[in-house]
């Protein structure tokens, strides 16, 4: 059995997580083929194959949403997305209807910034059934909050490693358990959420007031920028453009997530947001739920 990660992540987190958990599944199987040799015929459930590490889907840039990607019965994909506004990304949806699940099996892993995964992993695994895969267990973490550094700071950290860690454990358990016949039988795993899916998280003030930022675009210091290009490489959209090498990126004029790639990988911190809407929403975030250690969610 092929084991890939497969992911979309702007700033990094979902990648951590995801090919954590697609590494560890991948080492614990190596390791107990070494310990399990003398097992029985039998002892181990039909239908489950020699696992092996794949090499991992980034979807993140634009170009990788351009192909199709087919998966077979001896595929187990960990797939992780990022949640926004509560949901799956909008932006993903057309690309996720063109994958080609072949009867897989898969694991749905979303990343939150500490306010709430909401409707995001009920609609992830959804997805992923509807597309031919099987979803035998899920995951939701705690990220570093894209807007802030301060929300979830330098998460996920060692303590959401061991926990994802011990995920893969259990999960391989079940693996070995049930086999490949049973997994899809009992699949999809249950998890929480609303269906139908509730509509995309607003922005609120305390008032209960929409605070709208769809259209709001981080703007550059060009005075500190050194022309490294990270930014354009980082933005998953495609919408920071470097008309000349070496030089700063014109304006963002496209599509933006905030996702804030573009601000969190920039060495030099050249990026910022300035609109009041956007910044109040950031600290209303920070002033609810920097004080509150969110746990992670599993679903086996």
């Amino acid at each position: 059995m092929n084991i890939t990660a497969m992911y979309f992540s702007g700033t990094g987190t979902t990648k951590k997580m995801t090919a954590a958990i697609a590494d560890e599944l991948t080492e614990i199987k190596i390791s107990q083929d070494k310990t399990t040799a003398g097992e029985k015929p039998g002892s181990i459930k039909a239908g489950i194959k020699p696992w092996q590490r794949a090499e991992d889907i980034d979807f993140t840039p634009p170009a990788a949403r351009r192909e199709i990607y087919r998966f077979t019965p001896d595929d187990l994909v960990v797939f992780g997305v990022p949640v926004i506004a509560g949901r799956v990304p909008n932006v993903l949806l057309k690309f996720l209807d063109t994958l080609q699940g072949g009867g897989a099996l898969a694991v749905p892993v979303v990343l939150y910034g500490n306010r709430n995964f909401d409707d995001a992993l009920i609609e992830l695994r959804n997805i992923l059934q509807d597309r031919g895969f099987y979803a035998i267990g899920a995951a939701a973490f705690i990220g570093e909050h894209s807007f802030s550094r301060i929300l979830a700071a330098g998460r996920p950290d060692s303590s959401d490693m061991e926990l994802s860690r011990d995920f893969a454990r259990k999960l391989a358990g079940k693996i070995r358990r049930l086999g490949a016949a049973g997994l899809r039988e009992a699949a999809p795993v249950p998890v929480d959420g609303a269906d139908p899916i509730r509509p995309y998280y607003k922005p609120q003030d305390r008032n209960g007031n929409h605070i709208n930022i769809l259209k709001v675009k981080p703007k550059l210091h060009a005075e500190l920028c050194s022309g490294c290009g990270i930014c354009v490489s980082a933005c998953p959209m495609g919408s920071v453009v470097q008309e000349n090498p070496g030089q700063p990126p014109a304006p963002i004029t496209g599509i933006c997530i905030k996702c804030c790639g573009c601000v969190k990988k920039c060495p030099r911190q050249a990026f910022y947001f300035d609109d009041p809407g956007f910044i109040y929403h950031k600290e209303e975030l920070e002033d609810m739920y920097a004080g509150i250690r969110r746990e992670p969610d599993l679903y086996l």
